[in-house]
């Protein structure tokens, strides 16, 4: 059994694992910034690059969960996303919650994506 971790900056975390043909990944926009548009570009730039980083990309993905600050975010953040995620075959499974964030936090991204091929 081979599992790739690719550590994160808090100890105790991985930003990404790889196993099996698959990849595990979270992302945050670590920014202070309180404009929902502005840390989901971040967000979602952090994603492509943990994607990459990993030997894949968004077309990969399987499935996302987003955890938003506020869920009156949504509509800013599903603006964005559309605009990302391209066509119906990127399409991941998607779910949306509120929840408590770390720190100054509007968005964080966790997500399961297909090794590429």
């Amino acid at each position: 059994m081979t599992i790739q971790r690719f550590p994160g900056s808090v100890p105790g975390r991985s930003r990404i694992v790889v196993h099996n043909g698959l990849v595990y990944t979270v992302a945050t926009a670590a920014s202070d910034s309180e404009d929902i548009a502005e840390q989901t570009r971040l967000c979602l730039a952090y994603l492509d690059k943990h994607l990459h980083e990993a030997g894949t990309d968004r077309s990969g993905l399987l499935q996302a969960t987003v955890y938003l600050s506020d869920m009156s975010h949504k509509p800013g953040f599903d603006a964005i996303w559309r605009d990302w995620i391209g066509g119906r075959e990127n399409w991941p499974q998607r779910a949306c919650v509120g929840a408590q964030l770390a720190g100054s936090d509007l968005v964080e991204i966790v997500a399961v994506a297909a090794v590429a091929v």
